[in-house]
């Protein structure tokens, strides 16, 4: 076997070693370069192991693993942010007669961070949201039945669903 770092010949075990995040087979002279990562485990032989016996699995075992799923980012959204949320910030934060620094320090977070929200180049996180509407006395989510509403009043075009006529077939 060849080391992957000089090339040489490798008399004995080869050495795994991290060199810049790659894992490569080094010699002896090599190691020197990296950090040693320890070697893969091999299966075990037939002989180690277990017997297989009867499976432990019930129905209620089932029904557990599948009711649990990992909850993703849109599962702890309450509804959906305003379009200008920029404005609406920028906006009360003037009527409140507080500049950027001074919402920043109230909130316990960075002046930066509230420009680039204002500038609308950052969409806030939930968090920053909820201490950006108790700070300014504002909404900026717009919950999903609000949303749905305003949808049904603003219905301009009807969809093909409105347009047809399903006629169930006599038999």
């Amino acid at each position: 076997m060849q080391c992957e770092m000089c090339g040489d010949t490798i008399r004995g075990t080869p050495k795994l070693v991290r060199v810049e995040g790659a894992e490569l087979q080094v010699c002896s002279k090599c190691e020197k370069y990296g950090t040693e990562v320890q070697q893969k485990r091999r299966p075990q032989s037939a002989s180690a192991r277990p017997v297989p016996g009867p499976a432990r699995t019930s129905p209620a075992a089932h029904a557990g693993a599948t009711a649990y799923r990992k909850r993703d980012l849109f599962d702890y959204m309450d509804g959906e942010i305003v379009e200008d949320y920029a404005v609406r910030i920028r906006k009360a934060r003037e009527e409140k007669g507080l500049s950027q620094k001074d919402l920043a320090m109230q909130m316990k977070e960075k002046e930066h961070l509230i420009r680039k929200i204002e500038n609308a180049e950052l969409i806030p996180e939930d968090d920053v949201r909820r201490k950006i509407e108790k700070a300014l006395g504002i909404r900026l989510v717009e919950s999903t039945a609000d949303s749905e509403e305003k949808r049904k009043e603003n219905k301009l075009v009807p969809t093909l669903g409105d347009v047809t006529i399903i006629r169930k077939v006599k038999k």
